[in-house]
């Protein structure tokens, strides 16, 4: 068998496995190196009469994953800690660089799906990778993780998925119950299963109003662009916000810090995003974090920005805009 090619192959969708298990785009990178460094050790152990070469690079994907997550706490959002924040003082809002925190995935990582399949087969690769499915995976056990993964995102059949796990269907099976069921638990704060999608007109409306508000600074007009139950949140800052109002106020504090705002394009999790950037004392306009919009019909329910340096990168941003 050769290894190097049947590993490059299935590297990104391997690499979402691994997101997935972990919630870390850094970490899922580390797992799928371990998985191909494992792969080749021990490619002259392959036997096909136990699987085709995918489920066998899943099963070492899958016990890498579960073996790195054994006694690590699980990655979370700020709406994971506690309630949400009425009144912003930034002078006491301190990054929490210690919480394992999770992290976004570049639309441009996401394996591709042919265009040719299933409309179910479509939606459920767009759906399995956004930030609330994302989140609410980490609050189950690693192996429920696993299992959900494996039977309901990847549509294994649950004699494949005992085999890989090493475990009998009725285990599987069970297992995949609670997961089902600890899942449909999901605080409402992080599951956006139920909110319909815009059309891709107005997603690029809403877009290109908040970012002129923005820019603009003009709080009024950025407020509009927000459901009434709109979700702010900025990991690693452990604070977030909750409605329209409150979010508002947040804009006002944190605007009066000074700086004039930039933006540019990208994608994460299947869904729109930014990058956003700041000139402050100097006369580029430096990288900040990325920003990650959950649109509606009526609005922007929820934007998640993710201030990491390191995203700039991973996401093909410059780290600094000229002016």
């Amino acid at each position: 068998m050769d290894v190097a090619q049947a590993s490059s192959a299935y590297r990104g969708e391997l690499l979402a496995h691994c997101y997935r298990m972990s919630g870390s785009l850094h970490d899922a990178e580390d797992l799928v190196q371990e998985t191909m460094l494992r792969a080749w050790r021990f490619a002259d152990g392959y036997d096909e009469s136990r699987g085709s070469v995918r489920t066998w690079l899943y099963r070492i994907a899958t016990n890498a994953c579960l073996s790195f997550l054994g006694g690590r706490q699980h990655r979370v959002l700020p709406v994971d800690l506690d309630g949400p924040s009425q009144l912003p003082d930034l002078a006491k809002i301190e990054a929490h660089r210690e919480i394992a925190w999770l992290e976004p995935f570049p639309d441009a990582m996401v394996p591709s799906v042919d265009p040719s399949a299933d409309p179910s087969v479509v939606v459920e690769a767009r759906e399995s990778i956004r930030l609330a499915f994302i989140a609410a995976l980490q609050h189950l056990p690693p192996r429920q993780r696993a299992v959900l993964i494996l039977r309901d995102v990847l549509a294994m059949p649950a004699a494949e998925v005992a085999s890989l796990l090493e475990v009998s269907v009725a285990s599987v099976n069970s297992a995949l119950q609670r997961a089902r069921a600890q899942l449909a638990t999901a605080s409402p704060s992080t599951d956006d299963a139920n909110l319909v999608q815009p059309s891709d007109d107005t997603s690029r409306n809403l877009l290109d109003r908040y970012t002129a508000a923005f820019t603009a600074m003009d709080v009024d007009a950025l407020k509009a662009t927000l459901r009434e139950d709109a979700l702010l949140q900025m990991p690693p800052f452990p604070q977030w916000f909750l409605g329209r109002d409150a979010i508002g106020k947040f804009m006002v504090t944190a605007f009066a810090r000074g700086g004039l705002f930039r933006f540019a394009p990208t994608r994460a999790n299947g869904q729109p995003a930014v990058g956003l950037y700041r000139r402050r004392d100097s006369d580029v306009y430096q990288f900040l974090h990325v920003q990650v919009f959950t649109f509606t019909e009526t609005g922007i329910a929820r934007i998640d920005g993710f201030h990491d340096g390191r995203l700039s990168a991973k996401f093909d941003l410059p780290a600094v805009l000229a002016d």
